[in-house]
């Protein structure tokens, strides 16, 4: 089953630090030879995309930045048996925010990607 992961965050002033990207490429590979890792990649700011809604039948789109106060950052798609393992790839990757970055603060989204199992067959 596929689940994509999505890191939402408020980063501290200034560049990531050196270790953390060092760590998250290690990670990365660590998922990729696993075969677990089928597609990541980082966000650009809320400033450089648009929100498309429907409200009362009516479509609107508004140009980012938006108001939320944590930025989308990066997404990856993982391949695994189950959403445990999903959670543990995503639950290592934050730890390594944690563990390279004092003072970063996030959440990581972890949701199912519907395939065909999850639909019932006509009879």
């Amino acid at each position: 089953m596929r689940y994509i992961t999505v890191l939402k965050g408020t980063p501290p002033a200034g560049p990531p630090p050196e270790s953390l990207m060092a760590a998250i490429m290690d990670l990365g590979a660590q998922a990729a030879a696993s075969g677990a890792l089928l597609d990541n990649a980082g966000l650009a700011p809320s400033a450089a995309g648009a929100q498309v809604s429907v409200t009362a039948g009516e479509l609107s789109v508004t140009d980012g930045p938006f108001t939320e106060a944590k930025e989308y950052i990066s997404y990856a798609v993982y391949e695994v048996r189950s959403k445990a393992e999903a959670v543990e790839w995503a639950s290592r990757f934050m730890a390594v925010h944690a563990q390279h970055w004092p003072g970063w603060e996030g959440e990581c989204d972890v949701v199912k990607i519907m395939g065909p199992e999850d639909f019932t067959q006509p009879h």
